[in-house]
């Protein structure tokens, strides 16, 4: 019976012609089963995308439209040593707590075994120099291996099993040479305990398994709490929403279902499930996700909400702008998931020394034992020798060198407001030593504000508001939300171009252009105004009033710019802007040096004139126009409020109002930067110390495990030290 297989429900457009299918893959520990991953896969005709993301174990696969069959994929996995399945968020977070599960009941076994083998051990060690009986030894070596061997059957799986597939695919691993260094220690130690000998290795085989498998879970637990610290973001997704589907009439239905211009009711204590705009309703929402306050955010009519957000209070209509993988939210996942997965310069080096690593030890425990034997050693000595030498050379340290410290970074980046849009990201951001901002939505806020709103009566600023309530017009929406207006005028007519009126208690109101309201006279009169503020009047019969509405300044811009002069980075501002509006914020921010009026190529000028003195220039830029500069320099940055392509264009985004997430992504660049550096100078150190020693004979299969576990341990522990980085001065 032939059995088809259907992968039409987990493959998506990736446009331009191409498809894109994500794979769970069973049995990835390492840099080296990534490398062996990719290059399996890209050799396939046709594939123009094969990524491993090692923190949850994906493979990314992007290929030629209707070219493959992803059965095809997953085929070729088996044979290099691989099981994969479509990968599903729900039945990969269950396989990941299988796993764990599975790793502590392994570690249990083995620490348990190690504790009571060493009890044993302890008597023959110091029996050996004194007076105990050979056939004391012998029972202790017995009982050893009584305990030892069932429990290294059990908890040595997740290394055999690994092994095992790749050998049997002709390839190896790096648990490979560990399973042979343990297999040959316990063999051995049998053996020497048949033929009464005082030494057996049941200790050091044991042991070396606890030690594995503490580094094992350890890295596990690391790589979980990292997809925790990116704010479980499939926890946020609401999978149904209440659609009207009549005046008065809900539906709840998949999110899937919902499109554009589709209006949903949002309930308390929902989470939204779409992005769009609230048309009607009041409540308190929870947007901190995008906004980063923790204060809850008073929601009326026009204020915009974003999938992943909490209703808190009230009832509120939301017209749909975007639904389902089209949500900021979604993006937003999109964007941890490329980085994650993407690779770095270092990760790359450490990538190439890691598939050396087989073959190199491989040769390098048969020449130690050949070498051993020349020289007149016996072969119990000279395999002691060899497998001392398989056991200390394990590359874990080298592996976890780089990966664990862009994971931790990664998390650590976005606790801080910062998602990371290019794999090399943290290692350029870290080199950038002077930084250019554009203006306008940047070192500004993409909100307008009522600059004089305290000068006008209450009561006049309220009825306003209500009025601009009826109007389309983004100063209009600012005027609106400025004077906390919640009802709008019945009755209110727009008219286009000019603005909105209509009539309260007999009197005439408007509200827009000055000429609109008859109050282009005050215009010339009021002295005091923003020259490159937008200038809306309002009337109610004879009374006139201006209202001066603009961008104001990121609340933390000045505390910002200082910390960056503090850590001696160069600054100016780039902006399309007229002059005037360019000088006020460089003046307020007291960055000297600034340029107004210039297009996307002086922008694009500017910073290759920077790069040929030397210099590593950071973009943080927002709008359309700064899309080639942000290509153009070294590393660049973008707020949640840019416009697309300036996103996919910027290596880091940052969310929020605050323009601190900028200080902290170099902050924590810096420190990975050099925690990556600390720990590839580590593993390196530790192999070129390690393995003279152990080819030497000194060194002791016990404690080869001990050194080898250990050198994994540092450097998982070094790199979390990227979790935290000096606070903004």
């Amino acid at each position: 019976m032939q059995v088809t297989r259907d992968f039409s429900h987990y493959i998506r457009s990736a446009g331009e012609g191409l498809q894109h299918i994500d794979l769970a893959v069973e049995g990835v520990h390492c840099a080296g089963c990534m490398a062996k991953i990719e290059r399996g896969l890209s050799a396939i005709p046709d594939v123009t995308l094969a990524r491993v993301n090692l923190t949850d174990r994906r493979v990314a696969l992007e290929w030629k439209g209707g070219t493959l069959d992803p059965g095809r994929f997953i085929d070729r996995l088996e044979e290099l040593g691989y099981k994969a399945y479509p990968f599903e968020t729900e039945s990969a977070e269950e396989a990941e707590v299988a796993e764990s599960r599975f790793l502590l009941r392994c570690l249990g076994v083995a620490a348990f075994a190690t504790m009571n083998v060493m009890m044993l051990s302890i008597p023959v060690w110091s029996g050996n120099v004194s007076d105990m009986l050979p056939e004391q030894r012998d029972f202790f070596h017995w009982l050893s291996a009584l305990i030892a061997l069932p429990a290294a059957a059990y908890a040595g799986q997740p290394f055999f099993r690994s092994a095992w597939r790749a050998l049997s695919a002709k390839t190896t691993n790096m648990d490979v040479p560990i399973s042979i260094g343990v297999i040959l220690a316990l063999g051995m130690s049998v053996v020497e305990t048949f033929h009464h000998a005082e030494h057996a290795y049941f200790d050091a085989a044991i042991m070396l398994l606890t030690f594995l498998l503490v580094g094992r879970f350890l890295d596990q637990s690391m790589r979980r709490r990292t997809r925790a610290v990116a704010g479980n973001l499939a926890a946020l997704k609401a999978e149904t929403a209440a659609k009207f589907i009549g005046p008065d009439e809900i539906s709840q239905v998949p999110v899937a279902a919902i499109h554009p211009g589709d209006i949903v009711l949002l309930r308390p204590g929902e989470r939204c499930a779409v992005d769009g705009t609230v048309i009607e309703g009041r409540s308190e929402i929870d947007q901190s996700l995008i906004t980063g306050e923790t204060l809850y955010v008073t929601a009326g009519h026009g204020t915009a909400v974003y999938a992943g957000s909490m209703n808190i209070s009230g009832t509120l209509r939301v017209r749909v702008s975007a639904a389902s993988e089209a949500t900021l939210l979604a993006e937003i996942t999109r964007l941890l998931d490329h980085a994650l997965a993407a690779r770095s310069r270092y990760m790359r080096l450490a990538d190439r020394a890691s598939r050396l690593y087989a073959p190199v030890v491989h040769a390098t425990a048969l020449l130690t034992i050949l070498g051993w034997v020349i020289a007149g050693a016996g072969w119990h000595d000279a395999i002691v020798t060899g497998v001392a030498v398989l056991i200390i050379t394990c590359p874990c340290a080298l592996g976890l060198a780089i990966p664990t410290v862009q994971t931790v970074a990664a998390g650590a980046m976005f606790r801080a407001g910062v998602l990371l849009n290019a794999g090399d990201a943290i290692e350029r951001l870290a080199e950038a030593d002077h930084v250019i901002f554009d203006k306008t939505g940047t070192l500004t806020l993409p909100d307008l504000e009522v600059m004089n709103a305290a000068e006008i009566p209450a009561d006049i600023f309220e009825l306003a508001g209500r009025l601009a309530l009826s109007s389309h017009h983004p100063v209009a929406a600012a005027v609106a939300q400025a004077a906390g207006a919640r009802s709008p005028i019945v009755g209110a007519v727009e008219e286009a171009g000019q603005g909105v009126r209509a009539t309260v208690d007999g009197a005439e109101i408007r509200l827009g252009r000055p000429s609109f309201c008859g109050a282009e006279g005050l215009v010339g009169l009021t002295d005091d105004l923003d020259p490159e503020a937008s200038i809306v009047a309002f009337s109610k019969g004879s009374e006139k009033f201006i209202l001066s509405v603009r961008q104001g300044l990121r609340p933390d811009a000045q505390a910002v710019i200082a910390a960056l002069k503090a850590r001696n980075i160069g600054l100016e501002i780039l902006s399309g802007d007229r002059e005037p509006a360019v000088i006020a914020a460089a003046h307020a921010l007291g960055i000297p040096e600034w340029r107004a009026g210039v297009t996307p190529a002086d922008k694009i000028a500017r910073i290759e004139e920077l790069k040929r003195r030397g210099m590593k220039v950071l973009m943080v830029g927002d709008g359309m126009n700064d899309a080639p500069s942000l290509a153009a320099a070294h590393v660049s940055m973008s707020p949640i409020s840019a416009a697309h392509l300036s996103q996919a264009t910027a290596d880091l985004v940052f969310l929020g109002r605050p323009l601190a997430p900028v200080v902290a992504a170099i902050d924590a660049s810096r420190k990975a930067l050099h925690l990556m550096r600390q720990n590839l100078w580590l593993a390196i150190g530790y192999n070129v110390l390690a393995v003279p020693v152990a080819i030497s004979g000194v060194v002791t299969p016990l404690i080869a495990a001990a050194a080898m576990s250990g050198s994994s341990i540092l450097v998982m522990l070094n790199s979390l030290r990227a979790r935290t980085s000096r606070e903004i001065v």
